[in-house]
C-alpha cells in the first residue's frame, strides 16, 4: 500500500473517524491483521478556527502549508486534509508539495455520479462550505445539480458544529435538529443531501433517512483507501 499522509486535528474528533474508517476498511479489504501504512499531523486547532477575513485565511494556509510539506518529507506518498472547510486552501497544498492530495469534494462528487444522485443536492455544513464557491463548484463540476443554500439554519448549524461537535459532545436536541432541516429540505425539493462536515455523522443517521445521504468524511475514507491499495 502506499503510504497516506493526514492533516488533522480539525477537530480532533474528525481525525479519530478518519483513522478508525481508513483501518477498518484495510482490514476488511486485506485481512484482519492489516493496518494502514499512515502519517499523522494533529494540528492544533487553536490557530485555525474562527477566521474571518483574507489574512486569517492567509496565516492559516500557511500552516497547512508547513505540515504538508513536513508530512511529505517524511515519507507520506500522497495527502488528505481531514476537513471540508480548510478544502478552501487546497490549492495552497497543492502549490506546496509534488504529491497529490486528494479532494473531499471531488470523492463526494463521483461518489454521487455513480450513484446518479445529481438532481437537487443540498449541502449541510459549516456557512463557509454551504456559501462559498470553493466546495460547491468541485461538485458542479462532476455534473451535480446544487440547490441553493438555505441560510436559515446557517448560523444554528455552525453553533451545534463548533461549540458541541468539534468538542466531541453530541446531544440529543442536536440530533433533532439536523432530522428537522433534513425533512425541511426534503419539503423544499432536495433529492440527496450532502454532509459536508466530518463531524455531521455523529448527529445524523446516514442509513436511516429516506433521503440518500453522502457523508463527506465516510467518502473521503474509502477514497484514500483505494487510493492506497492502487499502489
Amino acid at each position: 500500500m502506499r503510504k497516506l499522509g493526514m492533516i488533522g486535528g480539525m477537530s480532533w474528533i474528525s481525525t479519530e473517524t478518519y483513522y478508525r474508517r481508513i483501518n477498518e476498511r484495510v482490514r476488511r479489504e486485506i485481512e484482519p491483521m492489516a493496518s494502514a501504512p499512515l502519517l499523522i499531523e494533529s494540528l492544533d486547532y487553536r490557530q485555525l478556527w474562527g477566521l474571518l477575513d483574507e489574512g486569517d485565511w492567509s496565516r492559516a494556509g500557511d500552516i497547512l502549508e508547513e505540515s504538508a510539506k513536513r508530512l511529505a518529507d517524511a515519507g507520506a506518498q500522497g495527502l488528505i486534509l481531514c476537513a471540508n472547510s480548510m478544502h478552501r486552501l487546497y490549492d495552497r497544498l497543492t502549490d506546496a508539495v509534488s504529491i497529490p492530495v486528494l479532494h473531499i469534494a471531488d470523492a463526494v462528487g463521483a461518489k454521487m455520479k455513480a450513484d446518479g444522485a445529481t438532481k437537487n443536492a443540498a449541502l449541510i455544513g459549516t456557512r463557509n462550505v454551504m456559501t462559498e464557491s470553493f466546495y460547491r463548484q468541485r461538485l458542479v463540476a462532476q455534473g451535480i445539480d446544487l440547490l441553493p443554500p438555505d441560510m436559515s439554519f446557517a448560523e444554528q448549524s455552525d453553533r451545534i458544529i463548533y461549540e458541541q461537535l468539534m468538542q466531541g459532545r453530541a446531544p440529543r436536541d442536536a440530533e433533532r435538529y439536523y432530522r428537522t432541516v433534513i425533512t425541511q429540505l426534503e419539503q423544499a425539493g432536495a433529492k440527496a443531501i450532502v454532509l459536508a462536515c466530518t463531524e455531521l455523522a455523529i448527529v445524523v443517521d446516514v442509513d436511516a433517512n429516506v433521503l440518500p445521504i453522502y457523508d463527506s468524511a465516510r467518502i473521503h475514507c474509502n477514497a484514500a483507501v483505494d487510493w492506497m491499495m492502487d499502489g
